[in-house]
């Protein structure tokens, strides 16, 4: 029988020690959800947060202007494309990829964010904060230009998160469980035919033969895994190793962890070895974007790279999808001097 998460009346944080877990049996029944549906227990030193609901939100000691707030941030989180055509440019929402309202373990929940940042990030090098980190999804995941720093939406989706991280403390010293898209180890070879059957068998019911993903009016059911309609080539998930940490721990939607290693694996790779709307980061030279970005980024990726079936170099183009523009203005590099 297939499980599905429920966060009703879940909140709290506990750091777990050896005997801490049973003596709490709301955040025992969470982690038991967990692990039956084929999640690690977490270990000993990891923090375990349950983010709280919105419902939770309605019996909160909060002054009623900062809740309005905070749901418009819920409600610009999980259906983003009303921001479609100003901000998003394609059929993606910020729940499209961070399940669960954003709360999802293995899911890469986007409260640790609230409470890791500001801090240096790899793929821009330099110090980011949270309005940044924000940022660079509507840059690169929904192919599109962020709200303006300190704009009514952006700080709306920002509340958001650090609602979710109600209770934990800022710049925690342990590890946070749950945190991310963890991939499972990466097989000794991956193959892009495997992949194609796996995807056609097991993703293709909803994300659509040609990975479209399906629509029904101005609403995204099921979000596109490639093509216009999709992230670009700077999207995190482009990542082979995100890609199958995501599928592993998600997919198919309702059945985490019923995929193996290798499916998981192959299926992430097939996946990355189609196209997409252009990195922003492009200077008009694919080979010379990729040698700007792979240390940072793109050696996880097939950006610039061969594809093996047909010779095609992936991402030698200056499509940008619906998108009108390549590089929004939030594209920039700190120096803070």
């Amino acid at each position: 029988m297939i499980r599905t998460l429920s966060y009703a009346a879940l909140s709290g944080t506990l750091l777990l020690s050896v005997n801490a877990s049973a003596k709490d049996t709301t955040t025992q029944q969470y982690i038991d959800t967990l692990t039956e549906l084929g999640y690690p227990a977490p270990k000993g030193n990891e923090l375990v947060h349950i983010p709280p609901t919105m419902e939770d939100l309605e019996s909160a000691k909060l002054h009623p202007e900062l809740k309005r707030v905070i749901r418009r941030g819920y409600d610009l989180f999980t259906n983003t494309q009303q921001l479609r055509g100003e901000n998003v440019f394609n059929n993606m929402n910020c729940s499209s990829c961070h399940l669960g309202e954003g709360r999802m373990p293995f899911s890469a929940p986007v409260w640790p964010a609230a409470v890791t940042l500001p801090n240096f990030r790899g793929k821009n090098d330099h110090v980011n904060n949270l309005e940044e980190r924000i940022a660079g999804c509507f840059t690169y995941s929904m192919n599109g230009k962020p709200p303006e720093y300190g704009s009514d939406n952006m700080l709306a989706i920002s509340a958001y998160h650090q609602w979710l991280a109600k209770g934990v403390a800022m710049y925690p010293e342990k590890p946070i469980y749950g945190r991310g898209f963890p991939a499972p180890d990466r097989p000794e070879e991956l193959s892009y035919a495997r992949g194609e059957a796996a995807f056609e068998e097991k993703c293709s019911v909803c994300h659509g033969n040609d990975g479209e993903g399906l629509r029904v009016g101005n609403e995204t059911v099921f979000p596109a895994t490639w093509g216009d309609m999709s992230n670009n080539w700077g999207a995190g998930i482009v990542r082979i190793f995100t890609a199958a940490g995501f599928i592993k721990n998600n997919m198919p939607l309702g059945q985490p962890n019923s995929l193996s290693d290798q499916e998981s694996w192959d299926i992430a790779y097939y996946m990355s070895n189609q196209e997409r709307p252009q990195d922003p980061r492009y200077t008009g030279d694919v080979a010379e974007t990729l040698k700007n970005t792979e240390a940072r980024f793109h050696k996880h990726s097939m950006y610039g790279q061969t594809r093996e079936t047909d010779g095609h170099v992936l991402g030698d183009h200056s499509n940008t999808g619906e998108k009108p523009f390549l590089k929004p203005d939030s594209i920039r590099s700190r120096t803070f001097e």
